[in-house]
């Protein structure tokens, strides 16, 4: 079988890949996107839809930055999504509120906000905490329980399943190779000069991104990376559609275009375990009912889990490899809010072949620290 040679190889169809790769075709590379097929863990098409800043970051501030100048970034690759494949992604970014059902919690969100408020500096950090009395004018039929939440103006929410798509028919369209069912199997190393094997064919390429996901654990080690990554498992409920009654997204209860109601999410530690368990699902009900009553009225139309992708401090990773320069690694747990930073953010800085030095604090090398004694 010929070898496909391309300018990169991206490994993973998932959001994170597909968003690079759209954004590597649009730097006019010629990419090759190898997509697992249904046998991957998809944690994609699993995802709540949120498009989230206000609680990414906490004492890590180049989160909070990378975070939020991808919500930034999000309209115009909307728009550009929309205009090249016809597909409306569903963004609203009317901001967003994180509820809090004690004044506990209501406290400690509040130090929590002002102390990433502390951390942004000059950057910046807009938000709000609001009292239920306020927020009953802004959010119908809230419940008796909720004394107040955090708000920020840069939140908002998408359809995950219409930018998967978008993503892939953007990149198709545009000359990009997605190729199916190309689970690597094996692979070389050299500087510049890459080869993956697949059952769908060998590909050679001068870069190669890892977008794999969970499965860049076991791949990285090949190309000179490291990706300590691990399955975290979390649950969503959607409901029958109701009229529409929920102007902004909240952390874990967000209203669909189509009307139905996303409620999530749990962060479970049960390692390559999808099934979906009876009691977290209880919880995840009962604490939206608490938030908004009327919602324990709707019938419950479909459930699922999935594994999320999360690095042992639950930060991103980006990397480029000092062994085998031209190789890069991408992972992380917000698919849909990072999709904006990676099209149009990352993908340039792997095009001109190498990260930017503000993306340094994301290497898995913080992970190489030794303990102070």
């Amino acid at each position: 079988m010929q070898t496909r040679g391309s300018d990169v190889i991206v490994v993973g169809g998932g959001l994170v890949g597909a968003a690079i790769a759209h954004g590597l075709r649009g730097e006019g590379l010629d990419t090759v996107l190898l997509d697992e097929g249904d046998i991957a863990f998809r944690a994609s098409r699993g995802n709540f839809g949120l498009v989230w800043v206000q609680s990414k970051g906490f004492g890590a501030p180049w989160y909070q930055r990378w975070t939020r100048g991808s919500a930034g970034e999000w309209p115009g690759l909307a728009a550009d999504l929309a205009a090249r494949t016809g597909i409306d992604t569903a963004l609203q970014q009317p901001g967003g509120v994180h509820l809090c059902l004690s004044e506990q919690e209501f406290e400690d969100r509040g130090r929590r906000m002002a102390q990433m408020q502390v951390e942004a500096g000059n950057f910046g950090l807009e938000y709000r905490m609001i009292r239920r009395d306020e927020l009953a004018e802004m959010l119908p039929g809230l419940g008796p329980s909720v004394v107040g939440a955090s708000w920020s103006p840069y939140d908002g929410h998408a359809s995950p399943l219409a930018l998967l798509q978008a993503l892939h028919r953007a990149f198709t369209e545009a000359g990009g190779a997605y190729v199916p069912n190309a689970k690597v199997t094996g692979g070389t190393a050299a500087p510049k000069d890459f080869r993956v094997e697949t059952a769908a064919g060998t590909f050679a390429a001068p870069r190669i991104v890892l977008a794999a996901g969970l499965g860049n654990a076991d791949l990285a080690p090949v190309f000179g990376l490291n990706t300590p990554v691990r399955p975290q498992r979390g649950q969503v409920l959607v409901t029958e559609r109701a009229r529409t009654v929920l102007p902004m997204p909240c952390t874990t209860i967000r209203q669909t275009g189509e009307g139905t109601i996303m409620l999530g999410d749990s962060m479970e530690e049960v390692g390559f375990d999808t099934r979906q368990s009876p009691p977290v699902m209880a919880q995840i009900a009962q604490r939206a009912a608490l938030s908004f009553p009327w919602i324990a009225e709707l019938n419950i139309v479909r459930a699922w889990s999935a594994l999320r992708v999360m690095a042992p401090d639950g930060l991103p990773i980006y990397d480029q490899s000092e062994r085998f320069p031209g190789a890069f690694t991408a992972n992380c747990h917000s698919g849909v809010t990072l999709a904006g930073a990676h099209a149009r953010l990352l993908a340039p800085m792997i095009a001109r072949g190498a990260l930017d030095p503000a993306l340094d604090p994301f290497s898995a090398k913080r992970f190489d620290v030794p303990r102070a004694a």
